[in-house]
């Protein structure tokens, strides 16, 4: 017989506006993936196990870290939570990229937009006592949220759930960079330089970063068109808050799609490469249920 589900799983799916169809999925990939992680964190035995979950946009990270986290903490375990998207360098320092390395990197995401030595920081602080002032981005302003606004972690945390779009990705390699994917690629990367520092960068500072990681998840999707998709639905939902608080913001429909385009390459690659090398892989379906199971 399986086991009821938790008490807090209504509300839980209220505040995230989830549809009944949740409880399934939660059944069948969140619990199952708690209970393995949950394990994997008492072999390791020390404070600061890093569990890795990387996933494409709009595979729904953010929710299964958030449902992951209850779980682990009823089953008494203390759980900190940090996103690479976090992470990312202000606005300010991405534009002197931009205009120091390549115009391109103005837009956060891709490897070498983020600031690696405060990943690494918050790992080495969340697996020690006292408290942990955790970094937060506001996609909305596209900069680092004042660091009044950081939540405070009392550490050490017993695991530490690492979330990211590209996270575990390795450096492709000169060759598999030549031809451009897209028309961003081929139209504003015409010499390479940008994907050749995004590659560089995957193979310096954010090895450092992806080498702490303990224990690896991986979500896939059946393509990049589904990807998109996933990720218009969040910019609406976005959208959708921001208005609902008098506030604006966000991306129009052609901006989003040129933003996306700077994700395709990684993308398409972590799904290639990443899934033989994890300790899960979750292939998702285009309604982001699981058709493989923990």
């Amino acid at each position: 017989m399986s086991a009821p589900d938790p008490a807090w799983l209504p509300e839980f799916m209220r505040a995230e506006r989830l549809d009944v169809g949740f409880v399934d999925t939660f059944r069948i990939l969140h619990r199952p993936l708690a209970e393995r992680l949950a394990a994997a964190a008492r072999t390791h035995g020390r404070p600061g196990f890093v569990a890795g979950l990387s996933g494409p946009q709009g595979a729904g990270k953010l929710t299964l870290v958030a449902a992951i986290a209850r779980l682990l903490a009823d089953a008494g375990l203390k759980v900190a939570v940090l996103s690479l998207d976090d992470l990312y360098l202000t606005r300010a320092e991405r534009r002197a990229l931009a205009r120091d390395v390549h115009p391109l990197l103005a837009t956060r995401g891709p490897p070498g937009t983020h600031d690696v030595a405060l990943g690494l920081s918050m790992l080495d602080a969340l697996a020690g006592e006292g408290a942990t002032a955790l970094p937060r981005f506001d996609k909305a302003a596209d900069d680092r949220a004042p660091r009044r606004d950081w939540p405070v972690f009392d550490g050490p945390a017993d695991v530490v759930l690492l979330e990211g779009w590209c996270l575990g990705a390795r450096p492709q390699g000169h060759e598999a960079l030549a031809s451009p994917v897209n028309a961003l690629e081929r139209d504003e990367d015409r010499d390479g330089a940008w994907r050749g520092f995004i590659d560089a960068a995957l193979a310096g500072s954010y090895r450092a970063l992806f080498e702490r990681i303990d224990w690896l998840a991986v979500l896939t999707a059946p393509d990049f068109a589904t990807v998109r998709a996933w990720r218009r639905e969040q910019e609406a939902k976005l959208q959708a808050r921001l208005s609902a608080r008098g506030e604006r913001g966000g991306l129009d429909p052609a901006a989003l799609e040129r933003f996306l385009d700077h994700y395709e390459r990684l993308t398409a690659w972590c799904a290639q490469d990443l899934p033989n090398r994890a300790d899960l892989h979750v292939a998702l379906d285009a309604g982001r249920r699981p058709l493989t199971r923990p």
